[in-house]
């Protein structure tokens, strides 16, 4: 846990760092702050380390670089959301995984299960969404979640058909895949 708080604070610090460095450049952009005083060129010195790379970033795009001062503290949020986000799945998979090593063969099992369902789950969804942007079966990537999921959306697309352009044959194979992992997950901790 202690691992958590410390990420959360390092996040807090990069962002109140990219809002000082967002809003210092904007400042002497916009000429809030004189660019030609000292407070002025203290400010650039400090802010534009940071801001040219994300203004060579837009520029290559085709954006305006006026926006990478916003760029840089959107950055920070999504990237502080991200860290957060990760570290807290870490934390849970460890504790997971010690806890399941500390009930024996019993409890390693479950945890192969575990990751078994949401592996399936994880491809199904990655099914569909491929499905979504015309990426197909046999695209290089799209290959390893249709060979993971096949032997259960094929069966169900025999007896469900589509609901037009609708196909809900992943929808209810994943329901199934739920509805076989759970009880089988309660079975192995008795």
């Amino acid at each position: 846990m202690i691992l958590l708080t410390i990420v959360r604070m390092v996040v807090f610090v990069i962002f109140a760092l990219s809002a000082v460095v967002a809003v210092g450049s904007w400042a002497v952009r916009s000429r809030r702050i004189d660019p030609f005083s000292s407070v002025g060129q203290l400010t650039r010195r400090f802010t534009d380390p940071v801001i040219q790379p994300f203004e060579r970033w837009i520029l290559q795009r085709g954006g305006n670089p006026q926006s990478a001062p916003w760029w840089v503290l959107g950055t920070s949020v999504v990237g502080g959301i991200v860290a957060v986000t990760f570290s807290q799945w870490l934390v849970v998979q460890v504790l997971r995984a010690a806890a399941a090593g500390a009930a024996g063969p019993k409890g390693i099992l479950w945890l192969i299960v575990l990751y078994s369902g949401q592996f399936i789950s994880f491809a199904l969804f990655a099914r569909v969404i491929g499905s979504w942007f015309g990426v197909g079966r046999y695209n290089r990537w799209m290959r390893p979640a249709y060979a993971l999921t096949d032997w259960l959306v094929e069966p169900l697309r025999r007896i469900i058909p589509p609901f037009g352009m609708i196909d809900a044959t992943p929808l209810v194979a994943w329901f199934l895949l739920q509805f076989l992992i759970m009880p089988l997950l309660l079975n192995i901790l008795r």
